[in-house]
């Protein structure tokens, strides 16, 4: 049945309609970073004549704290991923008793609100001596990356045939080259989409560090940005050209990922990494 071409046309036009309101403030954002220093109200609604102080103010003030975030998103990242994937391997394909109460509990985890476990690390910090520390805010935002990473390639790696595991084990691999020959490569788009999930989640991050950080040592760029913005700036444009940049990483991140996340999301091992994991060398440990 074809669709009346009317229909289709006002379908088009609502889609942009609701397209433009969605991405106005982002829009507003990058216009009012390139207007003079002073009120944005009084800002046109296009920059005539570009003005980039705005930006060179917020490198100057910001470039540290950006730093920072990308220090610790990275971090978490690398230590969400490396607990989660073997813990993800275990729970898919060992026979362990009660691992459907072990992912009931990771995802009650996800539940519990981030100002309780914010609070409750405070105190452990502070005996510690993690507080203002980049080992602090990693193991902090690792709290929410490592049981998402969990269940992301969990689900995955159950897709990937018993009957390959088998093979690699029967041709003389032990369960740890066979972790890292066969299964790893083989859920490649799922440590892809763990990975993009917990670093944004570690970017945008701003309670943790607003309860972790009392100091200007270890900022990240959220609390840099909320701390920024006081009752009587007349740097909004800097303000803007920060959040700006901000933004950059972790819109490039989901532009270059976009098509492993969909396919992590979405799917198990495809036909193409069940034969590509046939020709990975197996033989010892």
């Amino acid at each position: 049945m074809k669709r009346a071409p009317g229909r289709g046309r006002l379908s088009t036009i609502v889609g942009i309609a609701l397209l433009a309101v969605m991405l106005f403030p982002v829009y507003w954002m990058v216009n009012a970073s390139l207007q003079p220093a002073g009120n944005t109200l009084q800002g046109g609604w296009f920059p005539s004549h570009p003005d980039l102080s705005g930006y060179l103010t917020a490198l100057r003030d910001q470039g540290s704290n950006l730093v920072t975030s990308l220090v610790v998103s990275l971090g978490s990242v690398v230590l969400s991923l490396g607990l989660a994937a073997p813990a993800a391997y275990a729970l898919a394909h060992f026979p362990l008793r009660g691992t459907n109460l072990v992912v009931f509990g990771i995802l009650i985890t996800q539940m519990v609100p981030s100002i309780v476990v914010a609070n409750a690390l405070y105190g452990a910090y502070n005996d510690l001596g993690l507080l203002n520390s980049y080992a602090g805010l990693i193991l902090a935002d690792s709290t929410a990356g490592v049981p998402f990473a969990i269940i992301i390639m969990r689900s995955f790696m159950r897709s990937i045939p018993r009957e390959i595991i088998e093979a690699a084990r029967v041709d003389g691999a032990g369960r740890l080259r066979v972790f890292a020959s066969v299964v790893l490569p083989m859920s490649t788009n799922a440590l892809i989409t763990a990975a993009v999930f917990t670093f944004l989640f570690t970017w945008s991050d701003f309670l943790f560090a607003l309860t972790l950080t009392t100091t200007d040592t270890v900022r990240p760029i959220t609390l840099g940005i909320y701390q920024y913005v006081g009752a009587h700036t007349n740097q909004w444009n800097a303000v803007m050209a920060t959040t700006v940049i901000a933004s950059i990483p972790a819109a490039v991140l989901l532009v270059v990922a976009q098509r492993h996340v969909a396919a992590g999301a979405t799917r198990g091992g495809s036909a193409s990494d069940l034969a590509d994991s046939r020709d990975v060398p197996l033989q010892g440990r």
